[in-house]
């Protein structure tokens, strides 16, 4: 697949994150950090004061990704993710040829993607996260059924039966709302998707929304008791505590995240061949 031509300015300064669970030992960390000092690069493995860097390099796979895109949305850094597991589809490059593409985002052969995200907000406070995959809301403790009151836009659109529920961006698409039956969104596209994780409902299925749309989704009461314990999840980073009764906003977000792309290949073709490699696990 033939790269992208030179759009962007050369990449000097970078600052690398690791999955340390997936580099115990830190060793390709070191690697990395040595073929960019070799190549006329700089890098820090915090955020230090003084130094300004032009691109966030994560070693590890998509959960990396998320925990570092975390810090750059306050700064619109770019991330690049090198994929130390076995599926990512955030991690751009694979282990196997990463210096190659190490040289190209340095000589400036690249092209940045603005993904959008989600915020969500217990209605009535001040606390709001965002989530760049999902933000998925279901009960803490035993596994039991709830029920979900959902509005959009402020108009009832149904009560769902179910052990949760997931809204996920374009991005998360391919996550936890894949593995619950929801449909696969192109990543650049602008809307919301709304999954029941294991409806106790027949004909149940996932709803597309416009990224304008307004979600709220009540927790429900049950015969057996009267106050539950559940929590919002954003993108497994972050959680809020919610009760019966408790009324829990999610809309787009103001911020978006900035993923480096390397090469032409389309989201289609990147789908085919990750859908082979986990096949193949």
């Amino acid at each position: 697949m033939p790269p992208l031509p030179r759009a962007g300015s050369r990449m000097r300064k970078f600052e690398i994150i690791t999955n340390t669970t997936k580099d115990p030992e830190r060793s390709f960390e070191k690697e990395v950090c040595r073929f960019l000092s070799e190549n006329g690069g700089e890098w820090v493995t915090r955020r230090t004061e003084g130094f300004e860097p032009d691109c966030m390099l994560v070693l590890g796979g998509d959960g990396t990704v998320l925990r570092a895109a975390s810090g750059t949305w306050g700064r619109k850094l770019p991330i690049l993710g090198i994929n130390l597991g076995t599926l990512g589809y955030l991690a751009e490059t694979e282990k196997e040829n990463w210096k190659e593409d190490l040289l190209q985002l340095m000589d400036g052969c690249y092209a940045v993607e603005n993904r959008m995200m989600i915020a969500g907000q217990l209605q009535g406070t001040q606390r709001r996260c965002d989530a760049l995959n999902d933000i998925v809301i279901a009960r803490t403790g035993a596994l039991r059924i709830m029920s979900y009151d959902v509005y959009v836009n402020g108009k009832f659109l149904n009560t769902y039966h179910a052990d949760g529920m997931i809204v996920c961006t374009p991005t998360g698409s391919t996550a936890y709302n894949l593995s619950a039956g929801g449909p696969i969104v192109e990543p650049g596209a602008e809307m919301m998707v709304l999954t029941p994780i294991c409806p106790h409902q027949i004909n149940i299925r996932s709803i597309v929304l416009s990224a304008k749309d307004r979600i709220e989704i009540v927790i429900g009461a049950t015969s057996r008791e009267s106050d539950l314990l559940a929590e919002a999840d954003f993108d497994g980073n972050e959680r809020v505590e919610l009760h019966t009764g408790d009324r829990f906003v999610i809309e787009k977000s103001e911020k978006t995240t900035r993923l480096i792309k390397l090469e032409r290949r389309s989201f289609l073709e990147t789908l085919h061949r990750k859908m082979r490699v986990l096949e193949s696990v």
